[in-house]
């Protein structure tokens, strides 16, 4: 299944994208996704804490993904 990836903040600069398509295996998870990012983005995002919303609403990492989804990875809040 190929899922549409919205990046923001750390992981944006650690992908070096704000947005992609992923292909993942049937059945995957929303934690599934957020490990495969994390190995792409290596040690730049290994200690970031991150939530996932699907279809614009958050989700815990259990929650099953389908086709077509569009997922946002959110870190925490940044000020400054």
């Amino acid at each position: 299944m190929n899922i549409r990836l919205r990046c923001f903040s750390h992981i944006k600069y650690a992908l070096g994208r704000d947005e992609l398509t992923l292909e993942l295996p049937d059945g995957s998870s929303a934690g599934d996704l957020i490990a495969r990012v994390r190995e792409m983005g290596g040690a730049a995002l290994a200690s970031i804490p991150v939530r996932a919303a699907v279809n614009q609403m958050y989700v815990d990492p259990v929650e099953v993904l389908h086709d077509g989804d569009e997922v946002a990875l959110i870190p925490p809040v940044q000020g400054g």
